[in-house]
């Protein structure tokens, strides 16, 4: 990176220079100044790409599964460790939408049944340690951080409170409390209404990837409810501990394997066997009458990681849609001059398809304006060549932004544990420096076509109707499809703001 910077510089540097030569010269025909221009970047040796090869993480396992990885840095008397235990807000029935939210709060914040929650949060901040717990997806976690004097007591908390939580009821109803206030305010920002339902489209709305936690579903989940989700849920083989800091490994691994080792095995936990069609193809649209702009989401089905496609979709991405010299910026930003922002992305996730799409922000009256130019550079995936050009700036590009997911121990610790969770190799990050550098232009057009179908794409426009100009019926997808978002209330709880009347 440096050495293109320099070269960036020296770049800019002599053009300034020959600039300001040709300004005291005015006599010269302005084809012949060109011609003399001193290009002399040009001459700046590019050595290849030394091999990447990160210093991994010392991985243990133990006889129970339980898996550790230790990455030893000693830059700074600092310590932090996670534990990942595999089962997310995907793996709950569907009436429990909000389960593992609520289990996450209301986890650290009981306590143990020796330690009080609130006690607990003086007791660290006086030593400058945390320790949290939460949830996600796929998965809960705890996680701790200290400095090193002080690891053995913060790692004692923190496996106590894996071991012994006390869920208790205050904490979980102050959880669905601030839960139901999410809930009841989740429509007032455009943008993440747009993103959710975009969601909704590709996955389903009733998908563990797209629905939502309402309010009598949060409500209802009990003390008993988060017991039940910590006894199924942590059990060695379906844990990850990594840690990273000031530590000897051996020491770590000691201490480690003498608090994990004796836990007995449980049933591995199930991997994820939904089916994933795509969105409904047409057009989808959420009024809102309080807004002057419109968010526009054109949807479809990603990709997983270990599809071997997965490299040269990554390279047709940076393409069509990686940063301010991408196809779909050029175009529809700064030629057209159609959007405030304009994004997108061919989506890959480690265990299940990612989402496509192509969103922007535009002036109510640009929306179908807007709509059709982002369609058109969809369509042009399959159409017009993908240049030598594109190609070299779309490789470097991903190659000098991928260093900066590994440039310090602690994010190399972080993409291991990622790899040992979804059972990816552990040279799958050195692979991908090769696998992107051999991507050819024939590759783009093999994958676009393959992949990119237009015919299958849903269309959201979440904005005010009246003020769109030109009706989206011009956008022949046919009748739009009306976006219903309201809130379901409970029946006790419309009557009480019923009597509190508006404002209250």
């Amino acid at each position: 990176m440096y050495r293109f910077a320099s070269a960036l510089l020296a770049a800019t540097l002599v053009t300034g220079s020959a600039f300001a030569q040709e300004q005291k010269t005015t006599t010269v025909p302005p084809d012949a100044k060109a011609a003399r221009q001193p290009e002399p970047w040009t001459k700046i040796p590019i050595p290849q790409l030394a091999d990447f090869h990160p210093q991994q993480p010392k991985r243990i396992e133990l006889k129970n599964g339980l898996v550790i990885l230790l990455q030893e840095d000693h830059e700074l008397p600092f310590i932090s460790g996670n534990i990942d235990i595999r089962g997310g807000s995907r793996d709950v029935p569907a009436a429990k939408t909000g389960l593992i939210g609520l289990y996450g709060d209301t986890w650290r914040t009981s306590g143990t049944p020796t330690q009080d929650g609130d006690k607990l949060d003086d007791k660290l901040e006086a030593m400058a340690a945390k320790v949290e717990t939460g949830g996600d997806i796929d998965s809960t976690s705890v996680s701790w951080s200290c400095l090193t004097k002080d690891e053995d007591e913060v790692f004692g908390i923190a496996l106590d409170v894996l071991e012994h939580p006390a869920f208790k009821a205050d904490k979980l109803m102050l959880a669905k409390q601030q839960a139901v206030s999410g809930i009841v305010r989740r429509n007032d920002e455009v943008q993440e209404v747009a993103q959710r339902e975009a969601t909704k489209l590709v996955f389903g709305a009733d998908s563990p990837y797209a629905r939502q936690p309402e309010i009598a579903s949060v409500m209802s989940i009990t003390l008993e409810d988060l017991k039940a989700w910590h006894e199924k849920t942590v059990v060695p083989n379906d844990i990850i501990i990594s840690v990273e800091g000031d530590f000897n490994a051996e020491d770590m691994e000691h201490k480690l394997r003498a608090a994990f080792e004796g836990l007995p095995r449980g049933a591995a936990w199930p991997k994820p066997a939904n089916e994933f069609p795509g969105p409904k193809p047409g057009l989808y649209v959420i009024n809102k009458p309080d807004v002057n702009q419109s968010n526009v989401w054109i949807v479809g089905l990603g990709t997983e990681r270990n599809n071997p496609d997965y490299y040269a979709l990554a390279v047709m991405n940076e393409i069509f849609s990686g940063g301010f010299g991408s196809r779909l910026f050029q175009d529809v930003r700064t030629r057209l001059g159609l959007a405030y922002s304009v994004s997108g992305g061919y989506g890959a996730s480690y265990d299940h398809p990612g989402m496509f799409y192509t969103a922007a922000l535009t002036k109510s009256e640009s929306t179908v304006a807007a709509t059709k130019a982002m369609l058109d550079q969809i369509n042009k995936l399959k159409t017009e060549p993908f240049t030598d050009a594109e190609l070299v700036s779309a490789k470097d590009q991903l190659l000098n932004s991928f260093i900066f997911r590994v440039d310090s121990k602690d994010k190399v610790l972080t993409e291991a544990s990622t790899l040992e969770f979804y059972g990816y190799p552990p040279d799958f990050l050195e692979k991908y420096r090769a696998a992107i550098e051999s991507v050819t232009t024939a590759d783009l057009a093999r994958v676009a076509k393959k992949y990119i179908d237009p015919s299958k794409l849903a269309i959201l426009v979440v904005g005010n109707q009246t003020e769109f100009g030109t009706p989206l019926s011009d956008l022949n997808m046919g009748q739009p499809h009306p976006v219903d978002i309201t809130i379901p209330m409970p029946a006790a709880m419309r009557q009480q703001m019923e009597q509190q009347g508006p404002g209250n």
